[in-house]
């Protein structure tokens, strides 16, 4: 850097360099450290495309405003796409070993459940959840309205969920 650079630098940060400090705080909702940070940026990027500094193309003030703003959005983005890093003494728990016969249970009970449920609400929970029809394709293949097979969705759950409480079955 020439002393004709370093000369440059210093009477802009004399000029701009507290209203830019100002303008950086609010930027980084008060972290000192950031704002002078992107301050020193924000000089740097001046000093290295000169012609920036034409008052001819503008207020010089405003366009190191603009540059500490896209910095601290840059910085911003940066923050936020980065993948945070666990630091752990413990091991990851293992996977739940699923237990067949449990699953066996659960399997009969919601079937059971299922059957006490009227033959209208039990057909749009098979439609919809076990076969895994939209709204439309279970409203054309049950030959009703699509806002019945909601409002049928809607009542048919609430029933499942008393008839597996009334089983004893909780959460």
């Amino acid at each position: 850097m020439s002393d004709r650079d370093a000369q440059l630098l210093r009477a802009m940060h004399d000029e701009h360099g507290e209203a830019l400090l100002a303008h950086a705080l609010r930027l980084t909702n008060g972290d000192r450290q950031r704002a002078e940070d992107l301050v020193q940026e924000t000089l740097l990027r001046a000093w290295r495309h000169p012609e920036a500094m034409d008052p001819q193309r503008g207020s010089v003030r405003a366009w190191l405003f603009t540059i500490a703003r896209n910095l601290a959005i840059d910085a911003w983005r940066r923050r936020s796409a980065r993948i945070g890093e666990v630091i752990t003494d413990d091991l990851p728990e293992p996977p739940q070993v699923v237990d067949e016969a449990d699953r066996a249970v659960e399997a009969w009970t919601v079937a059971e459940a299922l059957h006490r449920l009227s033959p209208p609400h039990r057909e749009v929970l098979v439609e919809c959840f076990y076969q895994g029809r939209s709204v439309a394709e279970a409203a054309a293949r049950l030959g009703v309205p699509p806002g019945t097979v909601k409002s049928r969705t809607h009542y048919a759950l609430r029933s499942l969920r008393l008839v597996l409480a009334e089983m004893g079955v909780t959460g």
